[in-house]
């Protein structure tokens, strides 16, 4: 609803009927809602709500972390965990409760949700209560976990591959680009000036010519002798969950133009291991 001159005082009913009128022109696939300042999970989106002054929002003093759900387990959440704790401690944000009750949570609104294929992000905050820089004194940590559909590749990325763009926008720090934070400005500048040049994703590149990450996903390397390679993990976010091939960079085609059988043999390593790979699966107690 467009923003009137003269706004009235609204009521509880009132904001949640136009809360869930927002959702119903939105396409959204969020099946289930964990917050802790609510104290439990919520299965309709329009409910689906943080306060305006936490931190996380205004000052995107937040981390955030992701898993996936395939036939109805949870894979690779221990390795996500690690680093989602990592993210937390070096952006000084207190734990809202034990590693173990975090993982029993997510688990827990996976079950509620009730999809079985899906993915999960989950977040820290710093907490509600006030509009300065620092964290309000007293403000509680705030835990947060979303079953949604996900952020699929679009299918010709794996058909026809990825067209890449040197951004021009400049790399982040190393502390910066360790840490999974709420803050992506740079990925979003990043992603739009490659849409922009009619391209799929732009890349970070630093001074010195070191290949960095791109906007939401790592970049690796096949040599000519078969050895993969891939930037350090000191300057970049390490795991990933998709693997998808690029045919050129900066206009010029990388090989023959065309996603070739390597990108192809990773991919489906990568998909045998979440679906097999009991050591790294969490079962979602439905």
């Amino acid at each position: 609803m467009p923003v009137t001159t003269t706004p009235h005082v609204l009521q509880v009913d009132e904001i949640v009927a136009h809360l869930r009128a927002l959702r119903a022109r939105q396409p959204v696939r969020y099946w289930a809602f964990y917050s802790s300042q609510l104290g439990g999970i919520v299965t309709d989106p329009a409910l689906m709500v943080l306060p305006f002054d936490d931190h996380i929002v205004h000052r995107g003093h937040g981390v955030f972390d992701t898993a996936a759900i395939v036939n109805g387990k949870i894979y690779d959440l221990e390795a996500h965990l690690d680093r989602f704790l990592r993210s937390a401690s070096l952006s000084r944000l207190p734990l809202p409760c034990p590693r173990a009750e975090m993982r029993e949570i997510i688990a827990r609104t996976a079950a509620v949700s009730g999809q079985r294929d899906g993915s999960i992000r989950y977040w820290i905050s710093a907490g509600p209560g006030s509009l300065g820089l620092p964290p309000a004194v007293g403000a509680e940590p705030g835990f947060f976990v979303m079953i949604f559909g996900g952020l699929a590749y679009p299918d010709t990325w794996y058909t026809d591959g990825l067209r890449v763009m040197t951004t021009t926008y400049p790399i982040k720090p190393p502390l910066y680009a360790v840490t999974k934070s709420t803050n992506y400005l740079p990925n979003v500048l990043m992603q739009l000036e490659a849409q922009e040049a009619g391209l799929d994703n732009g890349v970070f590149v630093d001074e010195a010519g070191h290949v960095g990450e791109s906007s939401n996903m790592n970049v690796a390397f096949v040599t000519e002798d078969g050895v993969l390679q891939h930037p350090k993990f000191d300057h970049i976010l390490s795991s990933s969950v998709k693997v998808a091939p690029i045919v050129e960079w900066d206009r010029k085609p990388i090989g023959d133009g065309r996603p070739g059988p390597l990108s192809r043999a990773l991919r489906e390593l990568l998909e045998r291991d979440m679906h097999e790979g009991t050591d790294r699966l969490i079962d979602v107690p439905y």
